[in-house]
């Protein structure tokens, strides 16, 4: 273990070294106290944390009323996105490392990935959309979404996420993309 964290909840993350990563992929992995890894996760533990999540948003960003869907990355963002789904009431959608013939294909890349490129389907202009994962660390990925969304004519309203490992400067490089991030939790010291 590198370090760990834990919120004013119940909610925990640490940082760990992976195993057999090659080059192009990251050494380490935040995990987190919702994806079941280490321990059961009960649904008042669900819940309470996506509350707290969507009570960060509400203080956080503004015209969420106007929010079409939420749009989660596929995998570690699935989790976040249903909570947030919930606490909100607003619908959600799951961008998948898919490849579909599919009406409304927006395409992005995950750069740290293995599999790299990441679909959404049927975006259409003037949709505003709230993105979620569970994780953000240099950012890249969601600002590779957030300009995609945009040459679509959609309108990325912000960013959420469990935790922000602060070593890789994200929110600046988020902000310089135009999407505010809000995230339940950080983890890790900022790079000097």
């Amino acid at each position: 273990m590198i370090s760990a964290a834990r919120s004013a909840s119940l909610f925990a993350a640490k940082i760990i070294e992976r195993r057999g990563v090659t080059s192009r992929q990251r050494a380490e992995r935040v995990v987190h106290s919702l994806d079941g890894l280490e321990a059961p996760v009960s649904m008042d533990e669900f819940k309470s944390t996506a509350e707290d999540m969507w009570s960060r948003c509400q203080a956080a960003l503004s015209d969420l009323d106007r929010v079409d869907f939420i749009l989660g990355l596929d995998a570690g963002g699935i989790i976040p996105t249903l909570g947030l789904a919930a606490a909100s009431g607003i619908p959600y959608k799951i961008a998948w490392k898919l490849d579909l013939p599919l009406p409304g294909a927006v395409t992005f890349s995950e750069p740290h990935a293995v599999r790299r490129d990441v679909h959404a389907y049927h975006i259409q202009p003037r949709q505003r959309i709230l993105i979620v994962d569970d994780e953000v660390t240099t950012g890249m990925t969601l600002v590779n979404l957030a300009a995609a969304l945009r040459t679509a004519g959609a309108e990325p309203v912000g960013a959420v996420c469990l935790v922000e490992d602060l070593r890789h400067s994200a929110r600046p490089r988020l902000a310089a993309a135009g999407l505010d991030l809000v995230s339940l939790m950080t983890i890790g010291l900022p790079c000097a």
